[in-house]
C-alpha cells in the first residue's frame, strides 16, 4: 500500500447505520472498504485479504472490540487499529492501547475527524518502513535484551527468534534509537513518533512504553533501558547503563 486511495480498510460495527455511514464516507474519499457486523465476519474478511487498517467498535454484544484487537494483533500484528468507543471510557482506551491499538475516537464522531485519523495512521505506517529501508536493510540496533531490525520492524532475541511489534511500538522505539541517552519529553516523543495531539496522547505514550519495557527490559519492574526521568520524560540507554 503506497497511496491512501488504494488502502484497504475493514470497519467492524454491530450498528448497521453507523457501519454503512463510515463505509460510504471512506469510499467517497477513495478507500477500499469491507464492512463487518462482528467478529465472525472480521475473521472471514481477514482470512480472505489482509487489510491495511482496521476500525473496530469496542462495544458490541457478541464479541467486544478488545477481544478483536487481541485476535488481530496475534494474527496480523502489522495491521494498525483505530478504536471506536461510544462510552469514551478512559479504561477502555487504555486497555485497547495496551493491547496494541494505534488510535481511538469517541462515538458519535465527526466523519472528517475519522478521515483525518485514518490518514494519519496510514501515513505513519507507510513512512516507517521507508525510513528504515533508507537506513539500510541489514541495520540492527541493540535495545536492551533484544535487537531491533529496522528493515523488518521486528525485535529479535539472541537466538534469532522474532518478536513482532505493533506500528506504534516500532515508531516509538525508532524515536528512542535515533536519540540515545537524551531525555525526551512526552511532547517530543509525540512529535518524533508522528502521533496526534499531545493532550490526548500523553497517557498513550506511557502505556506504550510500559508495553515496550515488557519486551526489552531485563527486569521490566526496574527499567534500565527506557528510564523515566521524573518531571522531564524518558531516556533511552541501549546498554541499560546510566547516562
Amino acid at each position: 500500500m503506497t497511496q491512501n486511495q488504494t488502502a484497504k480498510i475493514v470497519v467492524v460495527d454491530d450498528e448497521a447505520a453507523a457501519r454503512e455511514m463510515f463505509g460510504d464516507y471512506l469510499k467517497l474519499h477513495g478507500f477500499s472498504v469491507t464492512l463487518c457486523e462482528g467478529g465472525a465476519a472480521l475473521r472471514a474478511a481477514v482470512a480472505k485479504e489482509t487489510p491495511d487498517l482496521a476500525i473496530l467498535d469496542l462495544n458490541m454484544p457478541e464479541e467486544d472490540g478488545l477481544s478483536l484487537i487481541r485476535y488481530l494483533k496475534q494474527e496480523k500484528p502489522h495491521v494498525p487499529i483505530i478504536m471506536l468507543t461510544a462510552t469514551a471510557s478512559p479504561i477502555d482506551r487504555v486497555v485497547g492501547l495496551e493491547l496494541g491499538a494505534d488510535d481511538y475516537i469517541a462515538k458519535p464522531c465527526e466523519l472528517r475527524e475519522l478521515l483525518a485519523r485514518v490518514r494519519s495512521v496510514l501515513r505513519r505506517v507507510t513512512a516507517a518502513p521507508a525510513k528504515a529501508a533508507a537506513a539500510g536493510s541489514d541495520e540492527t540496533v541493540k535495545i536492551g535484551t533484544k535487537w531491533l531490525d529496522l528493515a523488518s520492524r521486528m525485535l529479535r532475541d539472541e537466538d534469532g527468534n522474532e518478536h513482532p511489534l505493533t506500528n506504534s511500538e516500532f515508531t516509538l522505539l525508532k524515536a528512542f534509537t535515533d536519540h540515545p541517552r537524551r531525555v525526551l519529553s512526552r511532547e517530543r516523543l509525540l512529535d518524533l513518533a508522528n502521533a496526534r495531539d499531545a493532550d490526548a496522547f500523553d497517557r498513550a505514550i506511557d502505556v506504550r512504553i510500559t508495553r515496550i519495557r515488557k519486551k526489552i527490559e531485563p527486569d521490566p519492574s526496574r527499567p534500565s533501558v527506557i528510564r523515566t526521568v521524573r518531571g522531564a520524560g524518558y531516556v533511552f540507554s541501549p546498554d541499560g547503563k546510566d547516562i
